[in-house]
Parts: structure tokens; sequence; C-alpha cells
């Protein structure tokens, strides 16, 4: 890619990141439509940064059984236009990611242009086995949250956990426990796929357990599920 389109490329994701705050991005998307719908039957399109298309969050969508197609999201503006495209067609699309700041904040703001409905958005932390999460989510997602810190503090992960609801004047929910074993660093991201694969499928389900196979996953990274 040449030195043009790097310049574009960050110059639009330090503009979109301004929005990408609990406060920000979701709400304005998520009253893009009305009342929840049901998807869990339609396939989903699952964005992940290059190299990353055997990641821990892919091993949970997939565990879902739901139909699911990976799209590795990297730094050609190509890959970027080409979503754009399809978010704009009209067509019906699912798509739930787990990328990097920069790139999930040029998603969420063209699936803003496009009008799309946001049904969670969420920062993550990884650093030394610990993460921390803020998530925001609709009441299409309900119970996720709840459901992600019980399976994290089963398994032993380290980790802190704040949920606001969209609409709700309920004060934020926050979870945390502290790192008892580090087989399973990386099951945050195996449960976060799992219950976004399975959005729209009833009550939220804990996501099977999968063992650490490498390093941990290290870094800053959002999580999404938009529908069009």
């Amino acid at each position: 890619m040449s030195m043009d389109r790097r310049f574009v490329l960050k110059g639009m994701a330090l503009g979109s990141l301004a929005g990408l705050t609990l406060g920000g991005a979701l709400p304005a998307l998520g009253a893009a439509h009305g009342s929840p719908r049901s998807s869990a039957a339609r396939p989903a399109l699952v964005l992940v940064n290059q190299g990353a298309e055997q990641s821990a969050f892919v091993q949970g969508a997939r565990a879902t059984g739901a139909a699911v197609q990976v799209r590795q999201i990297g730094g050609d503006l190509t890959d970027l236009l080409s979503l754009q495209s399809q978010l704009g067609s009209g067509r019906k699309m699912r798509l739930i990611g787990l990328l990097d700041d920069a790139s999930a904040a040029l998603v969420v703001d063209m699936a803003r242009s496009a009008g799309a409905r946001v049904e969670w958005l969420g920062q993550h932390t990884a650093r030394g086995g610990v993460t921390r999460h803020r998530l925001l989510n609709t009441a299409s997602a309900e119970g996720c949250a709840r459901q992600l810190g019980r399976q994290l503090h089963g398994c032993g992960a380290g980790f802190e956990l704040t949920e606001e609801r969209l609409g709700s004047a309920a004060p934020a929910r926050q979870l945390s426990a502290a790192p008892r074993n580090q087989r399973h660093a990386d099951q945050w991201a195996v449960g976060i796929g799992y219950l976004l694969g399975s959005l729209g499928a009833g009550r939220p389900t804990a996501a099977p357990l999968i063992a650490q196979a490498g390093a941990p996953l290290d870094g800053s990274f959002v999580s999404f599920s938009i529908e069009t």
C-alpha cells in the first residue's frame, strides 16, 4: 500500500476513534432502527485482523454452529472499500468482529453512515494475562455481559468488566476477579465470539472452554455486532 493510502487511513482512524466511546458511537447507531430483530438464523460475516482467521474469537463464533464467513481486515484500503460497498448495498447483513482500535473505528464509522444498527460495542485491553472490558449494548444483547463475567470468573481469568445498557437509567454494572491460572487467558475472546455469534438465539449460554494454544492476546481491541 502506498504512503498516501496509509496517511489517509491513519487520518480516518484518528477521526473516527473520537466517537468510539461508551457515550458516543453506539447511541447514534442504536437509534438507526426500531425494535430489535431476531437474526440468529442469518449467516454472520466475522471480521478479524490479518492473520487472525483461526483466533480465539473466530473459534468462539464457529462454536455456535451457525454459518459464518471470516474476512480479514488489513492495511489495504481495498478491503475497507469492499466492505463499505456491501454496507451501502441495502442488502441485509449481520457483522460481528474483534479488531484493533483503528480498524474497528473505520468499520463502525462506515456502519453509522449506512444507517446500521449496533447491538454491542466493547473496548478491550489485554495485558499480562489480565483483561479489562468496557461494554455498551442494547436489549438484544441482554444477559451477554453477565454470562461473559461468570465464565471468566469460572475459568480463573483475571478481568475487570464494566457494562452499560443503551437507553437504561440503571448504573453501570461492574465485575472483576483476580487471575488464578493462565490456561484460558484468551477465553474472553472465545466468549465474546460465541455470544455475538449466537445473538438472537435466546438466553445466552456459556462458550466452550478452549485451552491456551500460544501466547495470550496482548493489546487493545474493539468488539462489535452490527446489522443492516
